[in-house]
């Protein structure tokens, strides 16, 4: 992995970052793309759940949970913003 890549769990709330990979198991990485998030698709993180095991994103004028396991096998980058 490239130094500049950031695991999209550790992105802050209403931070833009720009998707760079999914390295996840080929089920899980086809409902992602089938979600709209491909490379250099814009994310941004804006809600927490209580208890921390899930996450909402904005991505393509919409919104979407991804829990916690899944978003640390998704890369992303934040300078190309």
């Amino acid at each position: 992995m490239e130094n500049n890549l950031l695991q999209l769990n550790r992105l802050p709330l209403n931070t833009k970052g720009i998707i760079h990979s999914i390295e996840c198991d080929i089920y899980v990485k086809k409902r992602l793309l089938d979600m709209g998030l491909i490379k250099n698709t814009c994310i941004e993180p804006v809600l927490n759940s209580p208890t921390k095991g899930i996450r909402a994103y904005f991505v393509r004028r919409g919104v979407i949970g991804i829990r916690t396991e899944i978003a640390n096998l998704i890369f992303i980058s934040i300078d190309k913003i």
